[in-house]
């Protein structure tokens, strides 16, 4: 609520009370660009490593197990007595396919690591450094 209303040769002046002022102190900082500090930095980078790594086994992983399920539906309905053999064949392409998720996020995550070495060691040193 505006409190006082001041006209001067400039123009009008407001004053706000209290609560008004943080509202507009906390619509302001929404605007206003953010730094971060190089804590946050590291903890994102460390974050986005961890992140684009598991993505990809995720998926991976995602993909083995629905195809381990037809599998197993294939080979569990007596009345798809003729989809037995190739749901036999597609369980255990679906077991191989989960198997091979966690050696590719250890390899996505060397590589990821790899990139990000760089720039995590430096931001470290320089926070060591404070």
């Amino acid at each position: 609520m505006i409190q006082k209303i001041h006209q001067s040769e400039d123009g009008f002046s407001y004053t706000y009370s209290a609560r008004q002022r943080e509202d507009v102190q906390a619509i302001r900082q929404k605007y206003l660009p953010r730094e971060e500090d190089k804590m946050a930095q590291l903890r994102k980078l460390d974050q986005n490593v961890t992140l684009y790594s598991t993505i990809p086994a995720v998926l991976l992983g995602i993909l083995g197990v629905l195809l381990l399920g037809i599998g197993i539906c294939c080979v569990s309905i007596a009345s798809w007595s003729a989809y037995f053999i190739p749901g036999i064949v597609a369980g255990v392409i679906g077991l191989l396919i989960m198997a091979l998720a966690y050696p590719l996020h250890k390899i996505v995550l060397k590589r990821k690591q790899a990139e990000a070495a760089p720039q995590i060691l430096r931001l470290s040193e320089e926070i060591m450094k404070q």
